[in-house]
């Protein structure tokens, strides 16, 4: 990856168009690149201003003294105008609304006025504040690269690497079959074609409805399989199991604490919850899922999906679930009406809503 990096970098250096954005962790290298691309720029006589966002946001807020020794009128109009422009470790900034609003100010002017700009950032982009990760992967104006990073200790055992999550792709998905109905075949190929979308670019919710059989996990693996891909930070957790390890962390002595696992899993950059709805329902299951559902919800967290479950089920069983998974602002729930490929049965007709409804 890092020598896709650098021949990207140095095609850019030499003809800045649009936007660059370099992501990986501390001691990947992205810091070296965009210094090597303003080095690169200055060499040729083109002014580049190189900026560690921290120290700018620090910057700005000091310009407001009145013995300043840059107004801030001036100091900002410098940064958002500048010809070529490298933002250095986007992120590391700490998390204020005043904060964001002049990182977005700064950076969405660059955005409408196409003017070239490297952005360096340790998350993956998905934990990016959405306003922002909308222009920073909009393939019209910016190429993002993903350099490979020393892989960190998760509290989960690696489920994507098991053979047959790992042969869930888009590619081994059977998107059209010959033994459905003409209403069920529609069912299953838009459910295909909305995880396709999803992973090219994931926003807000995407959730699986339908009995078992159907290639709801399927979908949700390639999505979670698409986006490790691209260099994307992925958790796939099928619940039960979830549950079971989180309460498995309450013992003494374990390797991870219940604290580590549960953050893990509530702020990874991209989730995908496999079978919600076969977990052993209890008061204590029923508050960690919806902890967990509720802090990706106000945070705006990428997550897929499935259940077994209809709408009509969670809100009987899990209400406050199920009145975040059917918001329409954020979530898109398709319920896939069809038979099970493994074998012979008549298809469900509990996930089909009005004609009026919002699927």
């Amino acid at each position: 990856m890092f020598a896709q990096a650098l021949t990207a970098s140095q095609t850019y250096a030499a003809d800045p168009r649009g936007w660059l954005v370099l992501v990986g962790a501390s001691g990947s290298g992205k810091t070296h690149l965009a210094a090597a691309i303003t080095n690169e720029r200055l060499r040729q006589d083109e002014k580049a201003l190189f900026i560690f966002l921290p120290d700018l946001l620090d910057h700005l807020r000091s310009a407001y003294a009145p013995n300043a020794e840059m107004a801030y009128d001036t100091l900002f109009h410098q940064v958002r105008e500048a010809s070529f422009l490298v933002v250095d470790d986007l992120g590391a900034q700490a998390s204020t609304p005043w904060a964001e609003e002049k990182l977005f100010q700064i950076l969405n002017h660059r955005f409408t006025g196409r003017l070239p700009t490297v952005v360096t950032l340790s998350s993956d982009l998905e934990a990016v504040e959405p306003r922002l990760r909308s222009r920073l992967s909009d393939p019209e104006i910016s190429r993002v690269i993903a350099l490979a990073t020393e892989a960190k200790d998760s509290a989960f055992d690696g489920v994507l690497g098991l053979p047959r999550f790992q042969a869930m792709t888009f590619a081994s998905f059977r998107s059209t079959r010959t033994d459905l109905t003409v209403e069920q075949g529609r069912s299953v190929d838009a459910g295909f074609r909305a995880a396709r979308t999803f992973a090219e670019k994931p926003d807000g919710w995407l959730v699986f409805m339908g009995d078992h059989g159907v290639g709801k996990t399927h979908l949700a693996a390639a999505v979670a399989n698409e986006r490790v891909e691209r260099g994307s930070k992925v958790l796939l957790v099928v619940v039960p199991d979830l549950l079971d390890h989180l309460r498995y962390t309450f013992q003494p002595g374990g390797d991870v604490t219940y604290d580590e696992a549960f953050e893990e899993v509530k702020r990874v950059p991209m989730l995908v919850m496999d079978d919600l709805g076969a977990h052993s329902t209890s008061p204590w299951a029923q508050e960690k899922l919806y902890q967990i559902i509720n802090y990706r919800y106000n945070a705006q967290l990428p997550m897929v999906v499935t259940t077994n479950l209809s709408l009509d089920d969670l809100e009987r069983t899990e209400p406050r679930i199920a009145s975040r998974l059917a918001d329409t602002r954020f979530s898109v729930v398709l319920g896939i009406d069809a038979t099970d490929f493994r074998i012979d049965r008549p298809p469900s007709t509990r996930y089909q809503r009005s004609p009026t409804s919002d699927w």
